[in-house]
């Protein structure tokens, strides 16, 4: 028969004999959980640093639209404020908004104008002689149109030329004819300048110049509105002045040529070439 496995006795203290452990992992085995433990924690620091990334790009473009809307907004403002200023002051001085859209439309289109003038290479000088002159000749109109001098003038005239004419269009038909006589005859001496094929043209664009002017400068002009008018024609100056004056000088092609072109560079090149080459020669020396 087949003998009992021992017991330990039920009083005493002693336990009974653990089962065999079991072998530790070979060399193999460890170096495998190394690696992969080590694959693992790498992975986790990818995943860590990739979620942290998404959350940093996710508040950069979540700043970067918020200054855009903030540009955008301060842009507005300052649009707003730009034409709201030009309305209240058309409004304020020649007592209609209409004049401030126009006059702050062209005085928009002059700074355009200078601006490209200045971009070209036009020496500031020369555009600010043009302002000059172009806000001497606005306050003479401004001054002759506002206290209604021309149309006091041509008034005195026509009583004396055409006493017999209707007095409500006196002053009117004489500022017309006489100003288009006037321009035609200097049309035709310009025309004449120009050579025999535009003197036809000359004659009728003087003319219908000096009808024009005629019709404006025998109206009757109240104060504001003549102020304005001064103003157009300071704004209307300030750009043709200074572009007749590049016209009749040209721009200097080369100098806006140089001023792309690094010269500084290029001069700092060629020297440490030449450099290089006197310490480095071609061929030995004998």
């Amino acid at each position: 028969m087949q003998s009992d496995p021992p017991m330990s006795n039920p009083g005493s203290d002693t336990p009974a004999p653990a089962a065999a452990a079991s072998d530790p992992p070979g060399i193999r085995e460890q170096i495998g959980a190394t690696i992969g433990a080590g694959k693992r924690l790498l992975r986790a620091h990818v995943d860590l640093a990739r979620a942290e990334a998404s959350e940093i790009v996710g508040e950069v473009r979540r700043m970067v639209a918020l200054a855009g809307l903030a540009l955008g907004l301060l842009f507005m403002v300052a649009l707003m404020l730009t034409l709201g200023l030009l309305l209240f002051l058309g409004e304020w001085l020649f007592g209609s908004i209409g004049w401030g859209v126009l006059l702050g439309t062209v005085l928009l289109l002059d700074l355009a104008l200078v601006a490209l003038l200045v971009a070209l290479g036009v020496a500031g000088s020369r555009i600010g002689t043009a302002f000059v002159v172009a806000v001497v000749l606005g306050i003479v109109v401004g001054v002759v149109l506002g206290f209604d001098l021309t149309h006091r003038g041509w008034t005195t005239v026509a009583d004396q030329v055409a006493p017999t004419v209707d007095p409500q269009w006196r002053a009117i038909i004489t500022a017309i004819v006489g100003l288009a006589i006037v321009g035609a005859v200097l049309g035709l001496i310009g025309g004449l300048r120009g050579g025999r094929g535009s003197a036809g043209g000359g004659f009728v664009l003087g003319a219908v110049l000096g009808a024009i002017l005629g019709w404006i400068t025998s109206i009757e002009i109240v104060g504001t509105i003549g102020a304005a008018l001064g103003v157009l024609v300071a704004l209307i100056a300030w750009p043709t002045i200074a572009g007749l004056g590049v016209m009749r000088t040209g721009i200097d092609g080369e100098a806006l040529k140089q001023r792309f072109v690094p010269d500084q560079t290029i001069e700092l090149t060629k020297e440490t070439i030449e450099w290089v080459r006197a310490r480095t020669p071609l061929a030995p020396k004998s």
